[in-house]
């Protein structure tokens, strides 16, 4: 066996821990209820039985169930392989690195956290170097995190048993130099299985071996994530990786497990988050060392472990909560500003995996800001697989899954966040799709979307989406034009309201070009009551009015859609005086002034 050795522990001894699902250092004694309440992993992803049967002796051998979803499996693994850029190739070895036990290297708690962006980014990466982050720490490294090391792979991909991508197909293939000769022999350990659903296509060789080229070892000498030089060895050669089921990924599930524990911990920043721990999950397909629906798999167990611990009240209170007010406190110290301020100054998370080329059937995943971003971790949800399930199936939220949401929208109910990730959630029918089934659909689940939520809240309680892609937002407010939302430029515009805090300044803010017309006090019931001018210049036809919390930028309520007419210039009436004032008669003009006036309530 080849062995590297890095900082004290070698690649070979990483790459098994990683396969078998085995932190490299034990995890803390029990004390929590969801420490034995753990997912079970092999039935949240047994979707993956309508694809592949396995002979049941862990041996990567079985029988292929669905050769189309197969096929797509691999043209896709050997395209995003063979045509991700060399920038990328580097990133996809940093993200294979797992920590060692000297703690001179680093891992996928580390990576992820480039969703923070550049300032942010850098500020935690020094809290967990320094120790200045101990709860933290103790909290998302994927060697031993309580959630970052919280479930492990090793029972599901033994289930499973999927050979991978790199793999030859042949039992006389002649292994690179370098790789264990032994552990890693064709003879046993190939692709045989899945040899015939190759034979002919473009993505694979005549005898059936998908074409992979294999991503150079490298020594990560940028310091970004530790002060040393680490060697970033993907670890084909390697038996814990050579022999180990390609499905599910178990990079990708530790990836998301640290990816959406930060995401809950600053869920200001968890769509770039989520979009970054995505494109964790999809350099193991650049690595050419898992498939897509590796990934989806993985994201599946991360989403389910998170579930767990953010359900766990004990667990909840005692570990998640302190390291979430710790993180902040520590990132508003150095950032030197509230979080808020410091995010809005911030150089958002970007990614252009291929250089602008896009995947078969997908686009280019070009990440440039949060909207993108959503999209994109949308994308890497079903990576362009055909349905093969029932479409058209009601949201199937999962038992526990609200929780996720707890610190991006806190004064919901869980009832609530549960619907909002109900209306956000991809349809049904995809590869790893349990709709209907006890588990529910965690592969459905899309936190990128629900966690850049606008939402409304009636009267009666009911969630409403309105939009993704923005400012996880709550609107308990509701604004109505009760004489009418048509309103002639120049002329006052009646408004009323409920919902809103008693006592409160509001602005109300006219869009599309944004300017203030006006401010409304919030009486002591909750409601508004008053009306606004609409400027004189305002351009006809449709635009909004929002109410606005006079401390900042938040939108209170619904926006109010309104339709600007021409300002009244005919008829017969005259007028006199001043600006302001008019003795019109009808609906005429009138001399030094706009006729009538109606002035800006702000009571």
């Amino acid at each position: 066996m080849r062995r590297t050795a890095v900082r004290g522990v070698t690649v070979a001894v990483a790459a098994t821990a990683l396969v078998l699902g085995t932190p490299l250092v034990g995890q803390a004694a029990t004390t929590y209820p969801s420490d034995t309440a753990k997912p079970d992993l092999v039935s949240l992803l047994s979707g993956y039985d309508h694809f592949w049967t396995s002979s049941g002796a862990n041996d990567l051998h079985g029988t292929v169930v669905d050769p189309a979803t197969l096929a797509k499996n691999d043209q896709l693994t050997s395209w995003i392989n063979q045509n991700a850029t060399k920038a990328q190739q580097f990133t996809a070895l940093q993200d294979s690195e797992y920590q060692n036990a000297t703690n001179t290297a680093y891992d996928q708690s580390s990576t992820v956290a480039q969703g923070l962006g550049d300032v942010l980014e850098k500020a935690y990466v020094q809290g967990r170097s320094s120790g200045a982050l101990p709860l933290t720490t103790a909290l998302i490294n994927s060697s031993n995190g309580t959630t970052g090391a919280y479930v492990s792979t090793g029972t599901a991909k033994a289930h499973y048993s999927y050979p991978r991508p790199y793999l030859p197909a042949t039992t006389t293939a002649t292994l690179p130099a370098g790789d264990d000769q032994v552990g890693c022999a064709p003879a046993t350990v190939n692709a045989s299985s899945v040899a015939a659903n190759r034979a002919g296509t473009a993505w694979a060789s005549a005898d059936g071996t998908l074409d992979i080229t294999r991503v150079p070892v490298a020594t990560d000498t940028t310091h970004e994530f530790s002060p040393n030089d680490v060697v970033l060895d993907p670890g084909y050669g390697t038996a814990g990786i050579c022999t180990g089921g390609s499905y599910p990924s178990g990079h990708t599930t530790t990836a998301y497990q640290a990816g959406i524990t930060l995401a809950t911990l600053v869920p200001e920043l968890a769509p770039e988050i989520l979009a970054r721990t995505s494109e964790n999950g999809n350099d193991r397909i650049v690595l050419g060392v898992h498939y897509p629906l590796d990934i989806m798999g993985g994201r599946i167990d991360g989403e389910a472990a998170l579930a767990a611990r953010w359900s766990d009240t004990q667990y909840r209170t005692d570990v998640l909560e302190p390291a979430r007010a710790e993180l902040v406190r520590y990132l508003e110290q150095q950032c030197g500003d509230t979080l808020a301020n410091c995010i809005a100054k911030e150089r958002p998370y970007t990614n252009n995996p291929y250089g602008g080329k896009a995947i078969p059937g997908g686009t280019a995943q070009v990440v440039t800001d949060r909207a993108s971003a959503v999209q994109v971790y949308r994308e890497r949800m079903t990576y362009g697989f055909a349905t093969t399930g029932t479409v058209g199936q009601a949201p199937s939220v999962p038992a526990g899954a609200g929780s996720l949401l707890r610190t991006a929208f806190p004064t919901l109910t869980d009832a609530q966040r549960t619907s909002v990730l109900a209306q956000t959630e991809i349809g049904s029918g995809y590869p790893l799709d349990q709709t209907g089934t006890a588990n529910g659909s965690w592969e459905r689940l899309d936190l990128a979307a629900a966690t850049s939520a606008t939402v409304s809240v009636a009267t009666d309680g009911a969630v409403r989406v309105l939009s993704t892609g923005g400012a996880a937002r709550v609107l308990t407010g509701v604004l109505t034009a009760p004489h009418g939302s048509s309103v002639a430029a120049g002329s006052a515009l009646a408004l009323a309201g409920t919902g809103f805090t008693a006592g409160a300044t509001l602005s109300v803010v006219l869009h599309s070009d944004p300017v203030t017309v006006g401010t409304l006090t919030v009486a002591a019931d909750g409601t508004v009551d008053g009306a606004v001018t609409i400027p004189v210049g305002t351009a006809t036809g449709a635009h909004t009015i929002d109410l606005v919390a006079s401390t900042g930028d938040s939108v209170l309520a619904v926006p109010l859609a309104i339709t600007v007419t021409p300002a009244a210039t005919g008829g017969t009436g005259t007028g006199t005086g001043g600006a302001g004032t008019g003795a019109a008669t009808g609906p005429g003009t009138t001399t030094g002034g706009t006729g009538i006036h109606l002035p800006v309530v702000s009571g």
